[in-house]
């Protein structure tokens, strides 16, 4: 912390360091214009500005300015880019200097438990570590500009059903696998300026006043120093919640809670020091900003660009039978679908962008020949008319090729509700029936956030899932469509064949106020990989119009000692026709049976663009926490020695190489030692084992069998008798071997030396 900042601080009254914790009003923190200190925006918007057009209204419902918006982080999380995702928050850095934002709230990095989630939108992945490498690189870009970001929502926010008095009860380990992964990554690497914390109740506490997360987490061990901020109206208790390291609140209480703040103070039950800390982060960060503001205009032409680029990156080639796409310019097509003129781009609520223009695919193909229209189901709802079904059909029987349009009108999913199924409209369904039944070249793309049913995908040739493309979304998929651009992307989530697949079905979003999250850490991937499930698409997975070939992996170590950094590297050739990216994706597999893992875990993926015939070596470096989950008992990552499958390939139900490597080094796990503690664990243990042998001795004399016999019969009776040994408490054997109480008082503390 700086001189200039604890002078600052030092010359401010309590009222004014109370005030400065919270928001003047929806979108601006306060300023004390006696000391020099100003005002400064915030604004919404992870893939876009959502700043507003005029003086902030109390509710933040004001209309926003036009600004681009970028695809949302469904799309982006498919590029598996993290370059591209860092030009991306290099962009809107730019385009905060320009408006006069200092602090753009995102990315939104919460894990997809379930498909249903509302806001599944904003988030990138089902995976912690893909979730957290994508998140580091917008940071890193947007920070540039020396404008910060708000990291959200912290933590486990998985649900817009009761988001705001909800509880998510759930283990240590999965909570530390799973759904804190992102946040860690993101903030060792990029260091956000900011953190905001969720609505919800973790394990019966409100994130806002959260003692263990906020400061015991983040400060003490992730060495977080941003501040941290409620997500809109989710303070519970003021002066809790800065005790626990909430920092600042937002929007602004009117005084109300300034007030709090500064009797608690005067009492005693809030220390001066810690109102201080949290008024030294929150200024260090707005004088960040002030010093280095540059309002300089951007190339919005230019951004838009890059956003249309961006969505031909992250689309996904779901299904490309007989190789129907690329389709060849001059091509008879029918655009079916009211999508086709009024894409669905982004979703609904506080994300929502005004964007300053919109591409849709119908006027985008124009240039490229014989292409017409049908509109066979409205964009907004799910409406059945018997004579616009008629008409796509008819437009499908003169063409040569049916694109239909599909996706989820914007009442399907927004930030507020979460939806109640995973199906398309029904008319949706409807029309690709009747139309896939008179053109058996069809081709169906998808405008929406999450997965959804395809009851006929088995019936279309070729499928092509554009998420919520931004506002370049037309013209980016008519450029995959007729291959001026070729599709690279790859599901950042596991698509179910149906609902009740996902491991979360029988737990969300919960009853009352609680939500389980009894899968543990089973979520996507991780769980259908598990179970051997047939998905209908899985996690990684992703076509292209050119062919790849992976091969030659080689580490620099077979044996990896606690210290010790493992490379990696594979050669990856273009073997198709045409140039065009792939996303070489590492797995790592534990074979030590130290505890219940999934079959395989994301710990490394790199995009590599290829022209013809070209090869190109990617590299990895993995160091001890790749290997390693979460230990309660040491409260610490523990990466058990043994072996363990570094397997490479393009998702994670298609691994191309597999080799393995062995772990040393490991820390020991102190073996609890009591009256109930089982023999089968401390006859594992050497030095336990020796000390128990003189007490073994006549136990084992009682399972003593006279010579001869059958010798099945002993064998089998040999494994009873050792099973019953192995399970029984240390109490048990000691009664067996007519030790006393004290006796075995004795032995345990003998043990525990």
């Amino acid at each position: 912390m700086n001189e200039k900042i604890k002078d600052l601080v030092g010359k401010m009254t309590l009222e004014e360091k109370a005030g400065m914790c919270s928001g003047k009003d929806f979108w601006n923190l306060k300023g004390v214009e006696r000391l020099g200190i100003p005002e400064v925006m915030v604004t919404d918007g992870p893939h876009g500005l959502r700043k507003q057009k005029e003086a902030a209204d109390h509710l933040g419902l004001n209309e926003s300015i036009p600004a681009v918006c970028f695809p949302a982080a469904c799309a982006t999380a498919a590029s598996f880019d993290k370059e591209l995702l860092k030009t991306m928050g290099d962009a809107l850095g730019e385009e905060c200097q320009a408006e006069e934002v200092s602090v753009l709230l995102g990315p939104a990095v919460n894990i997809k438990r379930s498909p249903l989630c509302g806001r599944n939108f904003e988030y990138f992945s089902e995976d912690p570590y893909l979730t957290g490498k994508l998140a580091s690189a917008f940071i890193q870009g947007v920070q540039n500009h020396h404008v910060g970001t708000s990291m959200k929502h912290f933590a486990a926010n998985n649900q817009e059903h009761r988001r705001m008095t909800v509880s998510a009860n759930l283990d240590e380990r999965t909570l530390r696998e799973i759904y804190l992964t992102g946040f860690e990554i993101a903030v060792k690497e990029a260091k956000p300026w900011s953190l905001m914390c969720s609505y919800n109740k973790i394990n019966g506490t409100y994130s806002s006043e959260n003692p263990y997360l906020l400061t015991q987490i983040l400060r003490d061990e992730w060495g977080f120093e941003g501040f941290v901020v409620s997500d809109w109206g989710a303070v519970n208790e003021r002066v809790a919640g800065l005790a626990a390291g909430l920092d600042l609140e937002m929007p602004g209480s009117g005084g109300e809670t300034d007030h709090q703040i500064v009797e608690a103070v005067k009492e005693g039950t809030l220390s001066m020091e810690l109102l201080d800390q949290a008024v030294e982060r929150i200024l260090e960060r707005v004088l960040e900003y002030v010093d280095h503001k540059s309002k300089k205009d951007y190339d919005m032409d230019a951004h838009h660009d890059l956003a249309v680029s961006m969505e031909e990156q992250s689309a996904v080639l779901l299904k490309n039978e007989k190789n129907l796409l690329p389709l060849k310019k001059g091509t008879k097509v029918a655009f079916i679908g009211e999508f086709a003129k009024k894409p669905r781009y982004q979703g609904g609520g506080s994300s929502h962008i005004q964007g300053y223009r919109l591409d849709n695919a119908l006027d985008s193909a124009m240039e490229w020949g014989d292409v017409f229209y049908a509109k066979g189901f409205p964009a907004d709802k799910d409406a059945w008319n018997t004579t616009d079904v008629e008409s796509a059909v008819e437009a499908a029987k003169r063409a040569q090729v049916a694109v239909i349009f599909a996706g989820l009108p914007d009442v399907f999913e927004s930030e507020g509700y979460d939806r109640t199924h995973m199906k398309l409209p029904d008319a949706q369904n409807r029309v690709i029936e009747a139309v896939r039944q008179v053109q058996p070249n069809t081709v169906v793309v998808l405008h929406n956030g999450s997965p959804v049913e395809m009851p006929w995908v088995n019936d279309v040739p070729a499928i092509l899932e554009m998420y919520l493309g931004g506002q370049g979304v037309g013209q980016a998929c008519v450029n995959l469509l007729f291959g001026k651009a070729n599709p690279s992307g790859k599901l950042p989530e596991t698509f179910p064949k149906k609902l009740s697949d996902n491991p979360s079905y029988l737990n969300f979003p919960g009853m009352g106020d609680d939500v389980n999250y009894a899968e543990g850490i089973f979520v996507g991937y991780r769980y259908y990989d598990m179970k051997e499930m047939d998905v209908q698409f899985p996690f990684g997975f992703g076509l292209s119009y050119s062919t790849f070939s992976i091969g030659n992996l080689r580490m620099n170590k077979e044996e990896l000692g606690a210290e010790d950094l493992l490379k990696v590297e594979v050669d990856v050739t273009n073997t198709g026709d045409r140039a065009g990216a792939e996303v070489v994706q590492l797995y790592v597999s534990d074979k030590t049976g130290s505890a219940i893992r999934p079959p395989r875990e994301l710990k490394g993926f790199e995009k590599v663009f290829l022209e013809p015939g070209e090869t190109e070596t990617i590299s990895f470096v993995l160091d001890r926490r790749s290997f390693s989950w979460y230990h309660e008992k040491i409260q610490d990552w523990y990466g058990a020695d043994g072996a363990y499958d570094i397997s490479i390939g393009s998702s994670s139900r298609d691994i191309s190489l597999s080799q393995e490597v062995r772990l040393t080094g490991a820390v020991s796990i102190p073996l609890e030692i009591h009256r109930n503690t089982r023999m089968g664990d401390l006859l594992a243990d050497p030095e336990t084992a020796a000390f128990l042998k003189v007490y073994m001795e006549p136990l084992f004399s009682m399972f003593d069998k006279p010579d001869g016999g059958d010798a099945e019969a002993n064998e089998v009776q040999d494994a009873f008798f050792q099973t019953i040994i192995m399970e029984s408490p240390l109490r048990s054997i000691a009664g067996f071997a007519g030790l006393s109480r004290e006796a075995l008082d004795q032995l345990i503390q003998e043990l525990k030396k």
